[in-house]
């Protein structure tokens, strides 16, 4: 039986020279340039002509802006990032059309993310050293960690966040991802905010609350952004600048945070019992969206089932509408009301239940039931980016 390894991404930092950041804004820039023309292209011939557009009929437009006198910079960058965004660009319609994400948008100079794709075609990557199409020398890259043995990248992606870091991300075959060997062991995990996770075990892991920590220093960089004058001038983005830094401190922080305990949780238990909740929804609430948003339980929910994936474990979502709180868990009687408020209550059998501790019980008893016989507690979830298109356009009637 022959088993395949895992297409695992290494992300890691890299200092550019002044031509290398030149031609990669330059190749940022064509990108979103085509990734545009190409969109523009396929909702006006459908929206006027009910023409088809599939991402043959954009590369072929490709070639052709390409020997225009307005577009012909396009030329002066690497193609394969270019044939790349169409790509993309088609996987966002095929997921669209298939009810999983909302109608493509346009890629904005300032907002959007800036990144650019190469395929084998258009990189070298020889004795640790990764060289760019176009480019003559190769990446000064910040080996935060070495890449498996003898990996080889089929794709590399170049990309520069809004605090104006470069990364560049690998993506390698992993040998050394192989499932875990098997246990008896199961938890079930409550999410909060007083605390981030409450198990079944009883243990409580505090929430780090990584942006109430910066919070007076980035409504100070704010501030000071605000007062500068609107435009693109330096000193508006050197303010904008600082902001994005703090905020990706706080990003940087909470991803480590949550890799740490979604890593330890998967490797201590065969079985991951959490409940499904409905974030999108749960934000809406103006008091407790800050704080909700800070814990970022889907993203630790993300994390916990990509990596039970890979070591052959499981995570099992019980029903957002299962009483996890109300229930007794030692004599199963349900209570009436259970209010944010109470943390601790007693029941009627004489059980006195810490709030959380009790809901995580019940969620690892729920979520046995499933393994057992199979008991409907996990409804069928949509995926996240997917959400009513009654007011996009054009229609979905385009294959």
């Amino acid at each position: 039986m022959t088993t395949t390894c895992v297409k695992r991404a290494f992300k890691y930092r890299f200092c550019p020279t002044d031509a290398q950041a030149a031609e990669l804004s330059r190749t940022f820039g064509c990108v979103r340039k085509v990734y545009n023309l190409a969109l523009a292209a396929r909702t006006e011939a459908w929206a006027i002509r009910q023409e088809r557009v599939n991402y043959n009929a954009t590369s072929a437009m490709l070639t052709a802006w390409k020997k225009t006198e307005e577009l012909a910079f396009l030329s002066e960058v690497s193609s394969v990032p270019l044939q790349q965004c169409l790509r993309h660009l088609q996987t966002g319609f095929t997921n669209f059309f298939g009810k999983r994400a909302k109608y493509p948008r346009f890629k904005s100079r300032k907002k959007s993310r800036k990144s650019a794709e190469y395929t084998t075609s258009g990189f070298r990557f020889n004795d640790g050293k990764l060289t760019l199409a176009k480019m003559a020398e190769p990446l000064a890259i910040v080996w935060s960690r070495p890449l498996p043995e003898g990996a080889k990248p089929s794709t590399v992606t170049v990309s520069q966040d809004a605090a104006g870091r470069w990364f560049v991300s690998m993506l390698c075959d992993d040998p050394g991802v192989k499932p875990l060997s098997t246990m008896d062991t199961a938890v079930g995990v409550d999410a909060g905010l007083e605390h981030l996770l409450t198990l079944s075990t009883g243990e409580k892991i505090a929430n780090p609350r990584h942006e109430r920590e910066d919070r007076a220093r980035l409504a100070l960089a704010q501030r000071r952004l605000a007062r500068k004058a609107m435009g693109d001038g330096a000193n508006r983005a050197k303010a904008r600048r600082k902001v994005a830094k703090i905020h990706a401190r706080i990003a940087d922080r909470r991803r480590d945070c949550l890799h740490k305990l979604s890593t330890r949780l998967v490797r201590e238990n065969q079985t991951i019992v959490i409940e499904d909740l409905t974030v999108r929804n749960m934000v809406k609430n103006r008091s407790l969206a800050r704080a909700i948003s800070d814990a970022a339980w889907s993203d630790f929910r993300s994390l916990l089932e990509y990596k039970a994936a890979w070591y052959g474990r499981n995570v099992i979502a019980v029903d957002r509408w299962f009483p996890s709180s109300k229930l007794c868990s030692t004599c199963g009687a349900l209570q009436d009301k259970m209010p944010l408020r109470v943390r601790t209550w007693t029941c009627a059998c004489g059980t006195m239940h810490d709030r959380d501790v009790n809901a995580a019980k019940n969620l690892l008893a729920a979520g046995l039931a499933v393994t057992v016989c199979g008991a409907g507690v996990r409804p069928q979830r949509s995926s996240p980016g997917r959400q009513s298109a009654t007011k996009q356009k054009p229609s979905r009637r385009e294959p």
